[in-house]
């Protein structure tokens, strides 16, 4: 990664002996699905989320024909230009706020670098300025590079659990939650073997978070 959505401007502004609090974007901070349905409404199509993912779940209103992988994902690069104006997860800005007294936040995303403006544009409408690392692959290594800048407590909130597998691999000290900020993908997967805890919200996240610390 290179320009100014690497690590080094982040590992920059934590400090030694602050605790960590890594943030994922989509679907835990901000709703993508719910912006990305928007989208597909505008072109006469909708989400129907029968699996946790996107291929296979977009369907034609005028028919309920299903898309096919391809066209969904031209779909989706269209939607990735333009990545700032996705609503907040609900809780996400109060639990932030409230758990940056107490921590030091990043947002790691999996985005390209050309896609990290936009995003940054969106947090900082919803008032959440935040170091943001446009990441590509498994978050472990860029998880264990954020919390060794600190030697207090670290935590890696995502909902894929892939990442938190990855996590816990390359960073097992790191306590990791599994948070869906979208309803209807609740539900449609089991609470991973890795996530030391299992948010229903942000509220339930932001207490375990707070507990380890006080």
């Amino acid at each position: 990664m290179s320009g100014g959505f690497n690590l080094a401007p982040a590992l920059a502004r934590l400090s030694p002996d602050r605790p960590l609090v890594i943030v994922d974007a989509d679907e835990v901070t901000l709703r993508f699905v719910d912006g990305f349905d928007r989208f597909l409404r505008d072109r006469g199509l909708y989400l129907d989320l029968t699996s946790y993912r996107l291929q296979g779940n977009v369907k034609s209103r005028a028919d309920n024909a299903t898309l096919l992988d391809i066209e969904v994902t031209a779909l989706l690069e269209e939607f990735r230009q333009d990545l700032d104006s996705l609503e907040a997860v609900p809780g996400a800005r109060e639990s932030l706020a409230n758990l940056s007294r107490l921590a030091s936040i990043v947002v790691l995303s999996n985005i390209t670098e050309a896609q990290a403006p936009a995003r940054r544009r969106n947090l900082l409408s919803l008032s959440l300025d935040f170091p943001l690392v446009a990441n590509s692959g498994p978050k472990g290594p860029a998880v264990r590079a954020l919390a060794a800048r600190t030697q207090a407590a670290s935590f890696f909130i995502d909902d894929i659990p892939q990442h938190l597998a990855s996590t816990a691999e390359f960073a097992p000290q790191v306590f990791r939650i599994h948070l869906v900020g979208e309803a209807r993908l609740r539900g449609l997967l089991p609470l991973p073997i890795h996530a030391h805890c299992g948010a229903m919200d942000w509220g339930s996240a932001e207490a375990f978070i707070t507990a380890q610390l006080i």
